[in-house]
């Protein structure tokens, strides 16, 4: 984690396009010049949701925290902050990518496969809503990034993703290992994060995830895709 994601001096450059709320680039300079480009979600610029509570930039930053835990790394650093020029709000580290590779492409590499497992196995943790296909970045350094992780976390089932193609298979053992570790080191920083009914669900989700050994196959009686796909 980089001092000037954490508390660098904030200047934002511009809104950025086709987001649902209102979501911004900006450069975090610390005092020694280092510079970093951090995705800038304040809360006043979020969309009420019926079904999810206000301030959805801290499951961001959740999301990031729970990857961490798991030892991941899937989401790139996420950090809170409450001295945003629009308020408080989440600083993700920008990712430089290309954007036209999402997971509908990458999946076709067998190569790409064992993080898109991660990812998906993280999702169905973390109970993400909203797990389109753009969601899935391929940075410069060809790892690919988790990202958008705003709609996780509720306490009842709500996943939908465009990542099936694993579905009935069976997990890795290693992220299985994980899975159970993460048990005793809950809820930790995502006490301060999420609610208790929050992280009881989420520990849930991880046992049955680890009872299993595989990936979920999904119900046909529901509808488990996000809109758009991409």
């Amino acid at each position: 984690m980089t001092g000037a994601l954490v508390s660098g001096r904030v200047e934002v450059v511009g809104q950025l396009p086709w987001s649902s709320n209102r979501t911004f680039l900006a450069t975090c300079t610390a005092d020694d010049g280092e510079e970093v480009a951090a995705v800038y979600k304040p809360g006043r610029g979020e969309r009420h949701l019926w079904d999810f509570p206000p301030c959805i930039y801290r499951r961001e930053v959740a999301a990031y925290r729970l990857s961490e835990m798991l030892g991941w790394g899937l989401v790139p650093e996420t950090v809170e902050r409450d001295d945003g020029p629009l308020g408080p709000g989440s600083f993700q580290r920008f990712v430089e990518a290309d954007f036209s590779e999402h997971h509908f492409t990458l999946v076709e590499d067998p190569r790409h496969h064992a993080r898109l497992q991660a990812i998906c196995a993280f999702d169905v943790v973390a109970n993400n809503a909203d797990r389109k296909s753009g969601h899935c970045l391929l940075g410069e350094d060809g790892t690919i990034w988790a990202i958008d992780n705003g709609l996780c976390f509720h306490p009842q089932p709500k996943l939908r993703t465009v990542i099936w193609e694993f579905a009935g298979e069976p997990v890795p053992e290693g992220l299985l290992g994980d899975l159970e570790a993460l048990d005793g080191s809950l809820p930790g920083p995502l006490g301060a994060l999420l609610s208790a009914p929050e992280v009881a669900a989420l520990r849930r989700r991880a046992a049955r995830l680890v009872a299993a050994g595989r990936f979920p196959v999904p119900d046909p009686d529901t509808y488990h895709y996000p809109w758009p796909l991409v």
